[in-house]
């Protein structure tokens, strides 16, 4: 299912009231078996014959972004997750010159959506954030983290037409919207950069961002993000 097994045993652990085993002893099991040449780490969602983590790179040119205001001016409330309604975006990009997928991601339940891109045309990205935003709540839309892409470089309309504000990383700091980068991350999983996209429906794409949103996250206390979503939706929908 793609499940790491931190994520088995939380969800194992939240489901019977208690530890039923732990990740370690998972991973234990895992790298022996690959020692006798069993390779079950191929199992794992990332592969790796070895743990550890990689450095990332990143960031675009600044000078075309009209209205841009930094992240450092965002509300304090989306640095610490506690408030719902603070989201991030980015371009997942493939081999293929061209194919994109938009994937925006809010901060506080990690639930996470994925539109198909004709292009890395400005307009286009912007029609899909409208669409993606334009039917939730105030509350559960309150801001947007970008990096200094020029797909992003129409984002003051989010403001002028939904009230949306807008952020933007500063040069050569990804890390700043990390939450996105951590999910693209994961989807690569399945949609590897080689993928072509072209042979892949929307029913299919939609099947896939479904499993990454019901995946249990041990920062969610082993909830997925859709049931964390689900639950601030709900939460808003009755204050109204």
């Amino acid at each position: 299912m793609g499940w790491s097994p931190e994520q088995i045993a939380g969800r194992l652990a939240r489901e019977q009231g208690g530890t039923v085993i732990s990740h370690e002893s998972i991973y234990r099991f895992i790298y022996h078996r690959s020692a006798q040449k069993d390779y079950w780490h191929r199992l794992l969602p990332r592969a790796r014959h070895r743990r550890g983590r990689l450095g990332k790179r990143g960031g675009s040119p600044v000078d075309r972004i009209r209205d841009r205001v930094p992240v450092s001016q965002r509300p304090s409330e989306a640095g610490t997750r506690k408030q719902a309604g603070h989201w991030e975006a980015d371009l997942m990009l493939f081999s293929r010159y061209g194919q994109a997928v938009l994937v925006t991601h809010e901060r506080r339940s990690r639930f996470t959506r994925i539109t198909r891109q004709p292009n890395k045309a400005a307009r286009p990205v912007l029609d899909s954030l409208l669409g993606q935003f334009r039917h939730l709540p105030p509350a559960i839309r309150r801001s947007v983290t970008f990096d200094n892409g020029t797909e992003f470089a129409l984002h003051h309309q989010l403001k002028s037409r939904l009230g949306i504000e807008t952020f933007f990383c500063d040069p050569h700091a990804p890390w700043q919207k990390g939450g996105v980068e951590n999910a693209i991350c994961r989807l690569r999983r399945f949609l590897p950069r080689k993928s072509d996209l072209a042979s892949i429906t929307q029913e299919q794409l939609d099947e896939l961002v479904a499993k990454y949103n019901n995946t249990p996250r041990k920062c969610l206390n082993f909830k997925t993000p859709a049931e964390l979503f689900s639950e601030q939706v709900k939460h808003v929908a009755l204050q109204v």
